[in-house]
């Protein structure tokens, strides 16, 4: 999620004591089950546009480069290779058109939005053309991978305030990063990803960033939505809602994608969405002390609470649930089967 996209949420609804193993590629993921491929095809009638357009609902209708990088992912895992070539072929066209490797964040009204880039739209991206050509053999995108992981690390790591020799993940090349503060969003933290793409393009500074960030997450205060790393520590971020909510809902999902089952962050997260009072609900957001703020029972959200728990998700459900959940449900089955 980008800084554009914080009020998003809101309208919609040498790690000490944590080893970081190697993660090594993976065979392309099957999905056996009917029931997948139709959730899927679901999904794609109903946030898919025929030029390869990721549409969200949610925000009248607009683009942005974590719902390419999304697509891109669910079509590689499914093995959907004309969906992969049109969704890559309009971002191509469209949001990656900086003087840098990096997307524009936004789309909207037949343009660009802003030109501001999103970190992990531009992570998710680079590693779902790895994936591509590592796994699914759709031809070469080493250039593009190898082009969009420098310019992460050169553009987007920021040395910590704490402790300068160790990088921390900017949530945009131009967001706030001076030597006494750092703002950080936690849910951009997919350390399997960083990993397989600093390996795979020789970047091991993107390498010891998801090291970095396995153990900024082993710290309660972080898990919030956005925070300011500074040379006092961890705060919430200044002018951002003080919450766990949309954005931290995905720190679960990307450590279990990860194979983090074990990590500190996942009981916490299980013990804030487990805050509901309504019957089968999720708490999506709660407050700094784990007030509940808001709840909701869509199966995406219920999926994500389920891997918190050490679970196995609940099916995607019906699109009619909305863009982010919908997407969420699909993406925690993906983690589910690929560990």
């Amino acid at each position: 999620m980008t800084l554009r996209l914080l009020a998003r949420r809101q309208l919609v609804f040498g790690l000490a004591g944590l080893a970081v193993t190697p993660l090594r590629a993976r065979a392309e993921t099957a999905f056996p089950a009917a029931r997948a491929q139709s959730g899927w095809e679901a999904w794609k009638a109903a946030f898919l546009a025929p030029e390869g357009r990721v549409i969200d609902g949610g925000q009248d209708r607009i683009s942005h480069s974590e719902g390419q990088a999304y697509g891109l992912l669910l079509a590689q895992a499914h093995g959907d290779r004309e969906a992969f070539e049109r969704i890559e072929g309009w971002t191509r066209a469209t949001l990656a058109s900086r003087q840098d490797a990096l997307m524009a964040w936004k789309w909207q009204d037949g343009q660009v939005g802003d030109w501001r880039n999103a970190t992990d739209g531009d992570l998710l991206r680079a590693w779902a053309l790895l994936r591509a050509a590592r796994d699914s053999g759709w031809g070469d995108y080493g250039a593009t991978v190898a082009a969009i992981t420098h310019d992460i690390v050169t553009i987007c790591l920021a040395p910590d305030p704490r402790r300068p020799e160790e990088p921390l993940l900017k949530p945009a090349d131009q967001s706030l990063a001076t030597p006494e503060a750092v703002l950080v969003n936690p849910s951009y933290y997919l350390p399997r990803a960083m990993i397989e793409l600093g390996e795979a393009t020789g970047q091991p500074a993107l390498v010891r960033a998801a090291a970095h960030g396995e153990r900024l997450l082993t710290d309660p205060a972080a898990l919030r939505d956005w925070i300011t790393v500074s040379t006092e520590g961890i705060r919430p971020a200044e002018g951002f809602d003080d919450r766990f909510g949309w954005d931290a809902l995905r720190i679960p999902l990307y450590l279990a994608w990860s194979g983090r089952n074990d990590h500190p962050a996942m009981a916490l997260s299980r013990d804030r969405l487990a805050r509901a009072t309504a019957p089968g609900h999720v708490a999506v957001v709660t407050g700094p002390r784990g007030g509940l703020r808001h709840q909701s029972n869509a199966p995406g959200f219920r999926a994500i609470a389920d891997i918190a728990a050490g679970r196995s998700p609940v099916p995607p459900g019906e699109t009619s649930q909305g863009y982010y959940p919908s997407t969420l449900g699909l993406l925690a089955e993906l983690s589910q089967k690929e560990n």
